[in-house]
Parts: structure tokens; C-alpha cells; sequence
């Protein structure tokens, strides 16, 4: 199975920034899409951005022009590095994967167990 582990989180002033990092443990061929959500206290999980394997991406309204998403393919690994950070930006980050092939399978919609990202004002 496809085990995604995140690091990178914490607590920043507004207009900081943060590298979030996630990789993706296995025994992995191929993860087709890779990505962020993020869920604040109180409203739904939402995305934030994702990037396929040939590097086409997808961001959020909120974000764009200021995260940038990437991703390496070798090591199964996608990154978001968030800058000017706002305290609306505060939230719960999940790393995503979907369409991971894997011995016997292809497995859809996995999650790791989320990192928190705080903005202070």
C-alpha cells in the first residue's frame, strides 16, 4: 500500500512562508495526480493544488501567485512552498495521491494524516 507522510508545517507570521513536503512510501510505479488540501476548524476540506506527473498544475483561486506545487517523480515526493502566507491561509495541509499503481492495483483518493500550518497577524 501507499503510505504519504508530511513535514514542513508550523507557525508563522503573516507574510512568511513555508515549504510543506510530502512523500509517498511503497512499493510505487506511478502516482498520476499529487497534491494539497487544507481544512480550516469549522469549513470543509478544500484543495489548495495539484500537479500530474508531467507537471501540469491546478491551484486554488486563493493561492495562486503565491504557492508554488512541484514534485519529484523519482522519489514519489510533491512540495508546496507557500509564501506570503496570510492568516486565512490557516489550516490543517493534507497531502494527496491519486491513481498511485502499485503491485496488483492502482489505489485512489489516499491521504497522509495532515501537518498544521498557522499565520499569525
Amino acid at each position: 500500500q501507499v503510505q504519504l507522510v508530511e513535514s514542513g508545517g508550523g507557525a508563522v507570521q503573516a507574510g512568511g512562508s513555508l515549504r510543506l513536503s510530502c512523500a509517498a512510501s511503497g512499493i510505487i510505479f506511478s502516482i498520476d495526480v499529487m497534491g494539497w488540501y487544507r481544512q480550516a476548524p469549522g469549513k470543509q476540506r478544500e484543495l489548495v493544488a495539484t500537479i500530474t506527473t508531467g507537471g501540469t498544475t491546478n491551484y486554488a483561486d486563493s493561492v495562486k501567485g503565491r504557492f508554488t506545487i512541484s514534485r519529484d517523480n523519482a522519489k514519489n515526493t510533491v512540495y508546496l512552498q507557500m509564501n506570503s502566507l496570510k492568516p486565512e491561509d490557516t489550516a490543517v495541509y493534507y497531502c494527496y495521491a491519486d491513481r498511485a499503481r502499485v503491485p496488483t492495483t492502482t489505489l485512489l483518493d489516499c491521504w497522509g494524516q495532515g501537518t498544521q500550518v498557522t499565520v499569525s497577524s
